[in-house]
């Protein structure tokens, strides 16, 4: 049955609601926009989305796995640019103060929004007196810049500030220095982590879409920037992606590319082999999440567009009913511009070094301190200075100085002639680097709701049917007697208990008809139901149904755990199973 773009989404939602995979928090006190509940249906789904990609992103490469603070002070923010790029440009009615996304807001309105609009522009553009409010119709706007980071104080001081993390990244970027350390060196490294991040959005109005507390999972994959070569690349070199770069973004098609890996490398669409490679992986794992190629895209941004750490970005988007095309992962190549910045503050040095296999000239700048120029100018604090100087990079003071007119440390201004530099030429057998890094990352509510809507199904008078793969199922099995008599109750029961043992999530309902209880599982995506009736009393024989044919089969109960494990190993339904166990 053909649904209707509003319709399948309302009826998506109410499903998600009625059965208990997710609804509007704190619905006891009227909700609060941008944040969800989940049951249990929607945890199952949840862990198990989390535990094929960690298949997929994790295990396969021998990865390793943090779990790092939701919240880090101001400073962490500071460095790496937050502070200063992660705003939204805010529109506040004048007369009844309520408040509103301005770019949204003019989009609702006709109004085409460029990319990098100015504060200014977008004031002139709503006050020019057709933009109404939806409070009270008032046509007059203020606008500004809104900072879309939760802040918090750390401790009893409101000077120790610090923001509740809108990205899982940083904490492996601040942690990367242990993380090389306790992987004995290892480079390339690859580093996840799952975990929430929390976003102040101004008025979040899309429901699981865009949330203000939401769940990511990401990889910060470090490497050797003179060593760029991804060696897994043969094994996806003649994959297809569907790609919109960026001259064809530009451009205002919407119409993707189809092309290989290889073609998109060497044809510069895509500038880093390690970000080809998981973005072919990303494919792959939304397509095991049931979601077509052919409703995949990848999505340049423009360098207006790009987070203020990347030199490349490619959103993963989904075609998505009510909402189009919608990100639910990004690809991006951030450079070493996370680690640079952390180290040129923190001056800890978080670069590599390499032993190499014969000594090379190399050329470095030399800062020559004069302590007793330091001391004279600064008796008190001389040793905090020296620690300090000692710990920064001469290119980074040498930069400062010419564009400040001097350096400052340990907030002192220090005397002209206090440092001086000196080019020298060295004989080394270690080069030093600071590694790259390269980021698949994955937005998980954005993920369910996706497999959720492409499994969604209207079979005969409206019967909903969720058809999610069988590994995904958040129940994978429902174990019924045929009618409530104790005997069949009592073998369904041992038969639920065997299961369960073997690992399968499986429930147990003997509530109102047959047909029901199989239409309660068929709603709630059980992929296999299996009765009990009087023949099973007899030669210990159960029916197996299946969710998507409504097909049966007749199975041995000492041959069901294997049948059911093999069925739900390769995701297959009843005519697809690869033995007969009868």
């Amino acid at each position: 049955m053909n649904l209707t773009k509003e319709s399948k989404a309302e009826k998506l939602t109410e499903l998600a609601r009625r059965r208990g995979f997710f609804w509007p928090a704190l619905e006891l006190y009227g909700g609060v926009s941008g944040f969800l509940s989940f049951g249990e249906l929607g945890v199952k789904l949840k862990e198990k989305i989390i535990r094929l990609w960690r298949d997929y992103f994790v295990y396969r490469h021998d990865f390793t796995e943090v779990d790092t603070p939701l919240i880090s002070p101001y400073t962490v923010f500071e460095v790496s640019g937050h502070v200063e790029s992660f705003k939204d440009p805010m529109a506040e009615c004048s007369k009844c103060h309520r408040k509103f996304r301005a770019d949204h807001l003019l989009m609702e309105f006709g109004r085409h929004v460029p990319e990098r609009m100015s504060i200014e522009d977008m004031k002139k553009e709503l006050n020019k007196g057709d933009v109404k409010c939806k409070e009270c119709g008032n046509t007059k706007w203020d606008v500004g810049h809104f900072l879309t980071m939760f802040r918090t104080t750390i401790g009893p001081y409101s000077e120790n500030e610090g923001f509740m993390r809108p990205e899982t990244a940083q904490g492996m970027f601040t942690e990367f220095k242990r993380l090389y350390e306790v992987s004995r060196g290892k480079m390339p490294l690859g580093v996840a982590q799952i975990g929430k991040a929390f976003r102040n959005e101004i008025s979040p109005r899309q429901g699981v879409i865009r949330l203000r507390e939401f769940s990511m999972m990401e990889v910060e994959f470090f490497f050797d920037p003179s060593d760029p070569a991804c060696h897994l690349l043969d094994q996806v070199e003649d994959e297809e992606l569907r790609i919109l770069p960026e001259e064809t973004v530009a451009k205002g098609i919407e119409e993707p590319l189809v092309m290989t890996v290889k073609e998109a490398l060497n044809k510069g669409v895509i500038k880093q082999e390690w970000l080809a490679y998981f973005m072919v992986l990303s494919k792959k794992f939304l397509r095991k999440l049931g979601i077509p190629e052919d409703q995949q895209r990848f999505y340049a941004k423009l360098p207006g567009e790009r987070a203020h750490y990347s030199a490349q970005t490619y959103d993963h988007e989904v075609l998505l009913d009510k909402f189009g095309w919608v990100e639910v992962a990004g690809h991006a190549y951030r450079t070493d511009y996370d680690l640079s910045s952390h180290m040129k503050k923190s001056s800890v040095d978080l670069s590599i070094s390499v032993q190499l296999k014969e000594p090379i000239k190399v050329k470095r700048l030399k800062m020559n301190i004069d302590a007793k120029k330091i001391w004279k100018a600064f008796p008190d604090k001389v040793s905090g200075i020296l620690k300090g100087l000692h710990g920064m990079n001469p290119e980074d003071v040498k930069k400062e100085i010419e564009d400040l007119g001097a350096v400052v440390v340990e907030g002192c201004r220090l005397p002209m002639d206090a440092v001086e530099f000196v080019e020298v030429e060295e004989e080394t057998k270690v080069r030093r680097f600071i590694p790259h890094v390269v980021e698949p990352s994955f937005g998980i509510e954005r993920l369910i709701y996706a497999t959720l809507e492409y499994a969604y199904w209207e079979k005969e008078e409206r019967r909903v049917v969720l058809r999610i793969l069988p590994c995904l199922a958040p129940i994978q099995a429902a174990v019924f007697p045929l009618v409530s008599k104790k005997r069949l109750q009592k073998k369904s029961l041992a038969v639920l208990e065997d299961l369960r043992r073997r690992g399968i999530d499986v429930i147990y309902d003997d509530s109102g008809s047959i047909g029901r209880r199989y239409a309660r599982a068929d709603e709630i995506g059980v992929p296999f139901s299996i009765t009990t009736d009087y023949q099973t009393l007899d030669d210990d024989t159960v029916t197996v149904r299946d969710r998507d044919t409504w097909k049966q089969k007749r199975i041995s109960v000492k041959d069901l755990s294997e049948y059911l494990l093999e069925l739900l190993h390769y995701n297959c339904s009843l005519d697809e199973s690869k033995e007969s166990y009868r």
